[in-house]
């Protein structure tokens, strides 16, 4: 019998799942990190220079699929950088979610670019494929080989996506859109290492794709990112220009373009290799911790708990649940008992498209981005909140 909504309900049904208070997403260090980190202090080897960073990148590499891996200083870098990579300049419009973290927005805004606000699919929290093209189509004419705003103007040199929460966005329905308006497609996968679209690891899809490896992301770095290609000759372009362009030589600093100190030290890399080895069993935690909420939200009326579309094996990163539409009023009252009991919980980002650097930018209709926000909240989802038994 499904429970009439009541708030106390949902504490109670997470309170069963996770026990005592806990917060929203916190890492925990039990493999070779201490080992790792350690022997870069007791060698010297702790800045930019050292074997991590390598081990690292090829480690990703093997995790991913993704050709090849270059390690940067966090995520923010590694997507501006992926941007600059496929050609975004001054002036130019790129697409991107209105539901997104700010970052994906500040990358845009760092190439001199104005972020061109799309809307969400239900079924993922990401960019809604069919809804693109259709606004695609309506408002993009084609100019000399290129895709203008008749809006605005002013080209639109690419599209990102981001796998909200972890969950990935429909890629081969997007990479079709993409294809169809002559589009790069960049693939914000910040949140969504370990997990799969089709049997396939995210960061394939994009021309380029951005990782995060930040304090409070499936595994880190303390701070972190790696841009992902599979394109060799955009692989050697990422390397110099996050490493300031300087070109090889054995004393002399010389440089052929305005580059990027967006390399990741040596220290950080020995902390993400011992936590790159537990990813597997991380990931299996995690939706372990996602199955037992399914459960518990089973028989609650007013609120389901948000799960993987039916194309993808996600990480869930970030739990999700969504209040029914009758019940988005109480959400702020429901984080708020949430938050008093000790359960650390978060309502989404606010849209983009809301915040006042952007607020003038373009943008299509975003209702369905506006409706998620509106009756979501994210709640506990370290990978320890669970006993596997």
């Amino acid at each position: 019998m499904i429970q009439a909504f009541d708030p106390r309900c949902v504490v109670d049904a997470i309170s069963r799942v996770v026990g005592g208070p806990a917060a929203l997403h916190e890492p925990r260090f039990v493999g070779r990190e201490w080992d790792y980190v350690k022997e870069c202090i007791d060698t010297g080897w702790i800045s930019t220079a050292g074997k991590f960073v390598e081990r690292f990148e090829d480690m990703l590499v093997e995790q991913t699929g993704v050709g090849h891996a270059i390690a940067v200083v966090n995520g923010t870098a590694a997507l501006h950088s992926c941007l600059m990579l496929v050609g975004v300049g001054q002036d130019d419009e790129v697409v991107i979610p209105a539901l997104t973290f700010a970052a994906t927005a500040a990358a845009v805004a760092y190439c001199g670019a104005i972020p061109h606000f799309a809307d969400s699919c239900p079924n993922t929290l990401g960019l809604d494929p069919a809804k693109l093209d259709a606004w695609l189509s309506d408002v993009g004419r084609r100019q000399d080989g290129k895709l203008v705003n008749r809006l605005t103007e002013r080209r639109i040199a690419a599209v990102v996506c981001m796998h909200t929460y972890g969950h990935p966005v429909d890629l081969d329905a997007l990479v079709e859109v993409c294809n169809r308006h002559g589009l790069p497609l960049v693939e914000d996968a910040a949140e969504s290492l370990g997990t799969t679209y089709k049997g396939r690891h995210t960061g394939n899809y994009g021309v380029v794709s951005a990782v995060s490896f930040n304090g409070n992301k499936i595994v880190t770095t303390g701070g972190g990112g790696v841009i992902l290609t599979n394109d060799p000759d955009l692989a050697r372009r990422a390397k110099h220009l996050t490493t300031t362009a300087k070109l090889p030589h054995r004393w002399e600093f010389s440089h052929d373009m305005v580059g990027y100190n967006y390399r990741m030290p040596n220290i950080n890399a020995a902390l993400g290799c011992a936590q790159l080895e537990r990813l597997p069993e991380i990931v299996e935690a995690k939706r372990l911790l996602a199955a037992r909420y399914d459960q518990a939200f089973a028989g609650l009326g007013g609120v389901r708990f948000f799960t993987e579309p039916g194309f993808a094996r996600s990480n869930y990163w970030l739990n999700v649940i969504l209040l029914d539409r009758a019940q988005a009023d109480k959400r702020d009252t429901l984080l708020e008992m949430l938050n008093d009991a000790g359960y650390m919980s978060r309502p989404a980002w606010v849209l983009m498209s809301r915040l006042p650097p952007y607020a003038e930018g373009p943008r299509m209709d975003v209702s369905v981005a506006e409706d998620i926000y509106d009756r979501l909240i994210n709640i506990p989802s370290s990978p320890f909140l669970v006993d596997p038994r």
